[in-house]
């Protein structure tokens, strides 16, 4: 049975969801972006159905200023504060829950990391997370040379480059933004310090051909800690949308659940 319910942060009321379900552990959503609690195309709602389905109650919330939610819209980076209240309004509303999982897509992601470590989370799984600090328009560095790299390697985009087929303004403005560098101190490294010193198990979930996957990809730079996991589903859905993809989500979601660590 899902439940709709509101809880205080800071003064302002906050809307929820609570899925239902007698498990132990519980799952917390955090929306990334400005999506509301039902996440884009209803896909929280119907990740949230599945996970109780499977025994584990979930609770989803809109942050200030988003679906909702009452209040000033600060985007992610001012959101500990309503995942402060979120935790405790779970714990609230679902007593029977021991062990809270944190989950998060994008810059929801972003959240629990910066924001989750001292709220008795006990298992944070973060999707494609946002550590992209927009210059103009261009897509994140790694996008580009991802796609770059991709382009190298087929001898059509070469022969294409000789017939003057390339747009050579388009390629260096490309090449340009493909060499900035994430700036010191900026978001990428606060994440990798908040994840690297989280107090608890940290799976992390990368969408292969996201430009945010890669994004992340990029600023992790492939380094191991005995606490964090990390699992590539082959695909170009940020939202993991396609059925397949999804599935694969709710796997790696029940077994963060289903563990006692």
């Amino acid at each position: 049975m899902r439940q709709w319910l509101s809880f205080s942060c800071d003064g302002v009321e906050l809307a929820a969801a609570l899925d239902e379900a007698p498990g132990f552990s519980g799952l917390l959503i955090v929306s990334g972006g400005n999506e509301t609690l039902s996440g884009s195309h209803g896909n929280m709602a119907k990740l949230a159905a599945r996970v109780a389905e499977a025994g584990y109650p979930v609770f989803r919330y809109d942050r200030r200023g988003v679906g909702d939610a009452a209040g000033d819209n600060g985007a992610f980076e001012s959101g500990g504060p309503d995942l402060a209240a979120a935790v405790s309004a779970f714990r609230g509303a679902a007593p029977g829950v021991a062990r809270i999982v944190g989950f998060g897509n994008c810059d929801g992601a972003s959240t629990l990391a910066l924001f989750g470590r001292d709220l008795g989370i006990d298992a944070l799984v973060l999707a494609n997370p946002w550590v992209i600090e927009t210059v103009g328009e261009m897509p994140p560095a790694a996008a580009i040379k991802a796609r770059y790299r991709q382009k190298l390697m087929d001898p059509k985009e070469w022969l294409r480059l000789l017939r003057g087929g390339v747009n050579i303004g388009k390629l260096f403005k490309g090449l340009r933004a493909a060499s900035v560098k994430a700036p010191t101190g900026g978001l990428a490294e606060r994440m990798r310090s908040a994840i690297v010193t989280a107090p608890c198990p940290v799976q992390i979930v990368l969408a292969r051909r996201d430009a945010t996957a890669l994004a992340f990809a990029d600023a992790w730079g492939g380094r191991t800690e005995a606490h964090i996991g990390i699992a590539e589903i082959d695909s170009n859905s940020h939202s993991f949308a396609r059925p397949a993809d999804a599935d694969t989500l709710l796997a790696v979601l029940l077994n963060a659940l289903s563990r006692k660590d």
